[in-house]
């Protein structure tokens, strides 16, 4: 009796697709017996097993549909390396408040500080709180931008947008004009995420119109939380040549607070 009553459960959750119920269940009624645990005990722990395996699956579809290059997480992320670095405004923005008000966050600072890691550290929380996330670098944005795809939807609509490179290669008037659209399509609509191994004071020439780069950063700014990077290469430590990458790293942010204080 006690058989036939097994088999119609399991096919019962396979009809309803509670393909993880089905695969503890005889465990977990075997502990119930030990146990002598009660039905709502009982129930508790095979719905919270169905949930669980639910909730991982639907933060792997997320990840893998936001396009994430790899996975990064704030654990990883070493704040000694770069001891100016303030910790406290970082670790603000991971209580996804921002995307809630429909703020940005700009990542500024040289190659391999780590602005990259801290994106998709966001955009992986963001995954795991149900919101929808699209991760892209500049040129991607402007090659899907340009070809008016469907795609180009999750580009807009998304909860968060990720836009990693910025300023890393050459910008047409025409991708200037397409990017400028979709920062003010999104302006106050939804959040942003920008790295960029520019200051803002390059953008005029980065986007090659300085009319056009003024009204790209008013819309970007205006609800936003800059996120300043100095120092060297975390790819880079221990590496002989690092030494001398790092001194000119260090010579070219003097130059440029010197330009910036003239």
């Amino acid at each position: 009796m006690e058989q036939l009553i097994s088999e119609r459960l399991q096919d019962n959750l396979s009809r309803l697709k509670l393909n993880r119920t089905a695969e503890v269940l005889d465990t977990i009624v075997q502990q119930a017996k030990e146990n002598k645990i009660s039905y709502f005990s009982f129930l508790d722990h095979l719905l919270e097993e169905e949930v669980a395996a639910k909730d991982k699956r639907r933060i792997q579809t997320a990840m893998r549909t936001a396009g994430l290059p790899g996975a990064k997480t704030i654990e990883e992320y070493d704040f000694s390396f770069h001891p100016q670095l303030d910790q406290g405004a970082v670790m603000e923005l991971f209580d996804l408040s921002f995307i809630s008000n429909k703020e940005n966050a700009v990542f500024l600072g040289p190659p391999g500080v780590g602005k990259t890691h801290l994106a998709i550290a966001l955009a992986i929380k963001a995954c795991h709180h149900g919101l929808r996330v699209y991760f892209t670098t500049m040129d991607a944005l402007i090659k899907k931008l340009k070809e008016g795809s469907n795609r180009q939807k999750a580009y807009l609509s998304s909860s968060l947008v990720v836009v990693d490179e910025v300023g890393y290669l050459p910008v047409t008037p025409q991708e200037a004009h397409l990017f400028f659209q979709f920062v003010s399509y999104r302006y106050e609509r939804s959040s942003t995420i920008i790295t960029s191994n520019k200051s803002f004071g390059d953008w005029q020439e980065l986007f090659g119109d300085p009319v056009i780069a003024t009204a790209i950063l008013d819309r970007l700014l205006h609800h936003c939380k800059v996120i300043n990077i100095k120092g060297h290469s975390y790819r880079l430590r221990g590496q002989s040549i690092s030494k001398q990458i790092f001194k000119e790293q260090e010579q070219k942010q003097q130059m440029d607070q010197v330009t910036s204080q003239a």
